[in-house]
């Protein structure tokens, strides 16, 4: 998970690891044991390489690609919840997962929104209608 994170997250950032042993202080070397497994960064350097690579410290430890239909890890704060299947009548299950992260539960009231040209998106009916007032208020 982890060794497999840094590899994929220092290609994608196209740096080296001389460039990455750089930016958090290490030498290239530790970065290679960390890559192949042999060792771990500890918690500050981890910290750093979350930094680094713009995602949350769990994700860079913890995100599985198999977990994740394939897709390696995304910016902190984005999220691939899974795909979920349409009903009959339309209704959709929203994942656990993204019901814990945004506090949704049952009996609350959703917005949907959308974009002809880029799709859907669900928020809280609470979020929305504060941002439509200060939108309204010229905030």
């Amino acid at each position: 998970m982890l060794k497999d994170n840094l590899v994929q997250l220092r290609k994608y950032n196209k740096m080296t690891q001389e460039d990455l042993a750089d930016k958090i202080g290490v030498t290239r070397q530790a970065v290679a044991k960390w890559e192949s497994g042999e060792s771990s960064p500890d918690l500050e350097k981890s910290r750093l390489l979350a930094e680094v690579f713009g995602v949350s410290l769990d994700d860079l430890v913890n995100y599985t690609s198999e977990e994740n239909m394939g897709l390696g890890v995304g910016p902190k704060g984005k999220h691939l919840f899974g795909i979920v299947k349409v009903g009959d009548k339309g209704q959709i299950v929203i994942p656990a997962r993204a019901r814990k992260i945004f506090d949704i539960n049952p009996g609350d009231n959703l917005v949907v929104l959308g974009d002809e040209g880029t799709g859907i998106a669900i928020m809280k009916s609470d979020s929305f209608l504060d941002i439509a007032d200060k939108i309204r208020k010229g905030l």
